[in-house]
């Protein structure tokens, strides 16, 4: 009977380690996404029920399942287990299958998300002009997001803040930009365009990222199913 060639064996293992490495990079790149402050509680501070985060909440679980199938897939690999080979398989074939499940419903489904972030977005916009305490710590983060992003309101401009703008428009001051780019409110200069379209071009990113980490992830997934069972098969016929 023929053995196991250990070039395919050990192939596994650096291809298992690479991937596990991977999940880590991806849970880690989720979190970053999902806790960052950059528009994340400006996002999401609305009565909306739907989350646009709801994607970098599936890549966390996604992240932290191809840390534990690398695991499976080293340990398969390095005791010729074909139990383990056989469960590591069936994993990343599911995953393979949810992912491209995943991006057919995304892609489908893309006109539904820009409308519920313009919806979330134009909610938002009246916690500027509030007063409670939830209205306080969104324009906590709407201050700093427009210090940083150089932009004044939500949707509307200046006129979003309401009876607030005296308290608030130190961050929406434009003193370094061109005249164009300024625009004279309540005896204020400041920044004429509103947050609306930056907060939308910073969502954008955060997609193309996860976009291009699941097409990388897809490439390296196949690469494993093809290892895997080529192992598993040289470990039966041994």
């Amino acid at each position: 009977m023929a053995g196991v060639n250990s070039c395919i064996k050990y192939s596994m293992f650096i291809f298992n380690f690479l991937f596990w490495l991977c999940g880590i990079l991806i849970l880690a790149v989720a979190i970053w996404i999902r806790v960052s402050k950059d528009g994340q509680q400006i996002v999401t501070s609305g009565d909306s029920d739907a989350n646009p985060y709801v994607a970098v909440n599936i890549l966390i679980a996604v992240g932290a399942t191809i840390m534990i199938l690398g695991f499976l897939g080293c340990c398969g690999a390095v005791k010729e287990s074909r139990c383990m080979l056989l469960l590591f398989f069936i994993g990343l074939l599911l995953i393979l299958i949810v992912q491209v499940a995943a991006g057919i419903l995304g892609a489908s489904f893309k006109s539904e998300f820009e409308q519920t972030l313009n919806t979330t977005l134009h909610e938002n916009a009246a916690l500027l002009s509030g007063t409670d305490d939830k209205a306080k710590s969104f324009q906590t983060s709407m201050s700093k997001f427009q210090e940083e992003f150089k932009c004044c309101g939500l949707v509307k401009g200046a006129a979003d803040w309401g009876n607030n703008f005296q308290n608030h428009y130190k961050t929406c001051e434009c003193s370094d930009v061109p005249d164009s780019s300024c625009v004279v409110y309540e005896g204020k200069t400041v920044y004429k365009q509103p947050c609306v379209s930056l907060i939308k071009d910073l969502v954008r990113k955060h997609v193309i990222i996860i976009i291009g980490i699941a097409f990388g992830l897809a490439a390296i997934e196949i690469l494993g199913l093809v290892f895997s069972m080529v192992l598993y098969c040289q470990i039966g016929n041994k």
